[in-house]
């Protein structure tokens, strides 16, 4: 892998924890109003999962191949 490659996926990490950490903000406020529409909060859990899952991804990317 190369260096770019491997700016890019910290890069694109940063972003996505903080992503992860804004939308977790937004999911713990919502979730106290007794009046939060049920379906945009099942979405934005969604999504949360969705951006757990990527950045998962990208970090085992950034992880060398021991067997190599």
């Amino acid at each position: 892998m190369e260096s770019s490659d491997i700016e890019h996926y910290k890069h694109r990490l940063v972003e996505l924890r903080t992503e992860h950490r804004d939308l977790d903000d937004v999911i713990a406020r919502l979730a106290k109003d007794p009046l939060v529409d049920e379906l945009e909060l099942k979405r934005l859990k969604k999504r949360k999962l969705m951006l757990k899952d990527m950045i998962a991804h990208l970090e085992s990317r950034l992880i060398p191949d021991l067997n190599a």
